[in-house]
């Protein structure tokens, strides 16, 4: 969920993203993984954006996975093959702290094979780097700080501040599920009710309740049904918040039609 979350910010503020990752705003438009490869490798933290010269491939990873090394080089070997002439930046971008020295690692070899791509760990980014633009404001909970509260409260005066308020409310709500890596659902509910977002998503709560109800009948039925119910919350909260169809479809990973129902609901 945490990975979704960060697909969507870099699909809905990729200018933010470029700014951020290759120092300029770019414009850079979507790029279909299908357009690499008719089996392309299944991984919902996918994110690939390109320009006239560039493809930039980001994977945002809440924990590591020790294969995502291999994983990079193929998409870099799918991104040659069908865009030879364009350079390709990679980019592994680490949500949550870890001391395992998977995170460490940037590069993949093979016999003759080697193979190297850039790695940021967000524990280690300085915080101001993510408060001078909106869709970088919800990473900045997960930088280099001390006190992630504080931070957490200086980024709720940022979005109040946003006067586009679909935008403020779709950052915002970005902002408490990404906080939830490494503060109390209370904190995030206290800093953001009180302060811009009585209504406000906090996923983490809904989360640990549907885990709870899976977990509790100690059977994968029973798990299935605890996370379909928190994929049912966390729309319904989303579109309490104004978010679109689409929006919600691609947080929750539900259908755009199971959205609508839910929709529905809310209206009735």
């Amino acid at each position: 969920m945490y990975d979704n979350i960060c697909k969507y910010l870099a699909e809905n503020f990729k200018d933010d993203l470029a700014t951020w990752l290759l120092g300029s705003p770019i414009k850079l438009t979507e790029l279909s993984p299908t357009e690499l490869s008719n089996e392309p490798i299944r991984a919902d933290s996918l994110i690939l954006l390109q320009s006239d010269n560039l493809v930039l491939h980001i994977e945002f990873q809440t924990d590591p996975e020790d294969h995502i090394p291999f994983r990079m080089l193929d998409y870099r070997v799918r991104g040659y093959r069908r865009f030879p002439h364009k350079e390709m930046r990679q980019v592994v971008i680490y949500l949550r702290k870890t001391g395992s020295e998977l995170v460490h690692k940037n590069s993949f070899k093979l016999s003759n094979t080697y193979h190297d791509f850039e790695v940021i760990r967000l524990w280690e980014q300085p915080t101001e780097r993510f408060m001078s633009v909106p869709g970088l404001l919800p990473f900045a909970v997960l930088s280099q700080t001390k006190d992630p509260t504080i931070v957490l409260s200086q980024v709720a005066q940022a979005v109040a501040a946003i006067k586009d308020q679909q935008q403020q409310r779709d950052i915002a709500a970005a902002t408490s599920i990404l906080a939830g890596l490494v503060l109390d659902r209370n904190v995030i509910k206290k800093i953001f009710r009180s302060e811009m977002m009585r209504e406000s998503v906090i996923y983490q709560e809904i989360l640990e309740e549907g885990e709870a109800k899976g977990e509790a009948r100690g059977e994968a039925k029973g798990e299935a049904r605890g996370k379909a119910e928190t994929a049912r919350k966390v729309a319904l909260n989303l579109l309490g918040i104004g978010m679109s169809l689409e929006q919600v479809a691609q947080v929750t990973e539900l259908s755009i039609e199971q959205v609508r129902v839910l929709q529905q609901e809310t209206k009735s």
